[in-house]
């Protein structure tokens, strides 16, 4: 039984170069469908060399079932490759930011964004057919002001889809828990959702290489809850590329299960101060 994002499985990690025409047009169309001057949502793709991986998100955003209005903006961060090219070939005129971090490139989307609320979304991961509407649907109730989602990777030479299956199992046990008390240290940026007022009031740390959306989140605690997402309507699919930093897939599990053990504490208590910062999380360090 295929998945939902097998046929978009067809332009990862490929060339744009060989794409088919076709494939390009019928992306095209379906967003320009979903384009409104009043937006609730601002679905924001933020992008640095992605060109084998974009136009697969593309796609699956095009293929949205959402009965909100919404808006998909384009961030080219300081790419060298056809990233820009990509995004313009389905209709987006990319914001350009020059300077290279994911929290200067959400944060460009952030000034441009006009929807009630604003969607972070990655360029080398795919959604369901159902996320924005979900996304939104649970951001609108009463004393919500962020939410975050689950996801999975795309199986590889690298990692076999069993192998991944027990890694996700274990990893989503661990955030369902650091949830409870510590809902910041569970949010990633390419499944994170917030009301777009209240982002703007925090603002992204640009400076961090990464953990902006930790940031974000944290900052966002005091204006209302931040929801745990576990529905498979929700789930994105996303490059591996993560996983291969660490080597094998044990070498990751093994990385991730010692963190976890180092911040066991997490579970128990709460978070109110920002984190003391590494150096070498920090761009401007030398």
């Amino acid at each position: 039984m295929s998945s939902w994002y097998t046929k978009y499985l067809s332009v990862f990690e490929k060339p744009f170069s060989s794409v088919p025409t076709e494939t390009i047009e019928e992306i095209k169309s379906k967003l320009s469908l979903m384009k409104s001057e009043k937006p609730v949502a601002s679905v924001v793709v933020i992008a640095h060399n992605e060109e084998t991986r974009l136009l697969s998100c593309l796609w699956s955003l095009s293929e949205m079932t959402c009965k909100y209005p919404i808006e998909i903006i384009g961030v080219n961060n300081n790419s060298i490759d056809k990233t820009s090219e990509v995004f313009e070939s389905v209709g987006i005129i990319p914001y350009f930011e020059e300077k290279m971090s994911c929290g200067y490139a959400r944060r460009c989307g952030l000034y441009q964004a006009k929807g009630e609320y604003y969607i972070c979304i990655d360029s080398d991961t795919m959604y369901p057919p159902h996320y924005i509407e979900t996304m939104i649907s649970s951001l609108q109730k009463p004393g919500t002001v962020a939410v975050s989602s689950l996801w999975s990777f795309v199986p590889d030479e690298k990692h076999s889809k069993w192998g991944l299956k027990l890694y996700e199992l274990l990893r989503d046990l661990y955030i369902r828990a650091i949830y409870i008390k510590r809902p910041e240290r569970g949010v990633r940026g390419m499944v994170f959702a917030y009301k777009t007022e209240y982002g703007r009031r925090i603002g992204y740390r640009v400076e961090l290489i990464r953990g902006e959306d930790g940031s974000m989140a944290l900052g966002l605690k005091k204006y209302g809850k931040i929801k745990l997402i576990t529905s498979r309507k929700a789930r994105a699919v996303t490059a591996s590329n993560t996983l291969n930093a660490d080597g094998s897939l044990f070498d990751s599990f093994k990385v991730r299960v010692t963190k976890a053990i180092r911040n066991f504490n997490f579970l128990f208590t709460r978070q109110t101060k920002p984190p003391k910062d590494e150096e070498s999380n920090l761009i401007n360090r030398f």
